[in-house]
């Protein structure tokens, strides 16, 4: 199981890869991506962020190809910001279901929402790396602020522990894409709803003081 989860963050990205070829020859099969619109809130429910940081095919490929050539400064605060993030999700939602409503019954039209959807946004996303890093446009994503929000009502992560043996050395503050704080958090459970459990924290941190069981 675990081989293949370590498969699967490094190669899915291909998915996204083939998702936009096959697109162009076909736009019916761009619906496909309502599984990515859905999942991270599904998963949410369980696992937080989970699906952002491990199993989304965009998110995999920002870490594997994009991050080899994008900048490394932190986004700004008001990217991460709730009000902005509600802005965001106003209006892509409310132009998402606009084109699927007016092509209502014509697959080839709503594969074509999708299909527009997924490649603008990847653009943007790409854009942005090179301004901040790598993975910019998770911090504002329509899909991983629901979940952001459906992880705030969950009981406690039980994903990552940063022990006290901590010596906030700050490491994992820099290598963190989302620019989280983990040892803040030193004795304790990370509970930030936008951890989106990439585990890099817990590889840069040279004492093992964070612990993340990321297939459990």
């Amino acid at each position: 199981m675990k081989k293949l989860f370590r498969l699967w963050k490094k190669y899915s990205f291909t998915l996204l890869i083939a998702f936009i070829l096959l697109g162009i020859f076909d736009l019916r099969f761009a619906a496909v991506a309502v599984i990515c619109m859905i999942a991270p809130v599904i998963v949410a429910v369980f696992k937080g962020r989970f699906w952002c940081g491990n199993l989304c095919p965009r998110g995999n490929f920002y870490d594997n190809v994009v991050s080899k050539f994008s900048n490394k400064r932190k986004p700004p605060k008001f990217l991460k910001s709730y009000s902005f993030r509600a802005i965001i999700l106003t209006i892509m939602m409310t132009m998402f279901i606009s084109g699927v409503h007016k092509n209502w019954g014509d697959l080839y039209g709503i594969g074509m929402v999708f299909y527009r959807l997924i490649v603008v946004t990847t653009i943007i996303g790409i854009i942005l790396s090179f301004i901040y890093n790598h993975r910019t446009w998770c911090n504002f994503c329509p899909m991983g602020t629901l979940a952001s929000i459906v992880g705030k009502f969950r009981k406690s992560n039980k994903v990552l522990y940063v022990k006290s043996s901590c010596v906030s050395c700050k490491l994992c503050e820099k290598k963190c894409p989302i620019g989280l704080v983990p040892h803040d958090y030193k004795g304790d459970l990370l509970s930030h709803p936008d951890c989106i459990q990439c585990g890099q924290c817990s590889a840069i941190c040279p004492k093992n003081a964070i612990s993340y069981n990321l297939c459990d």
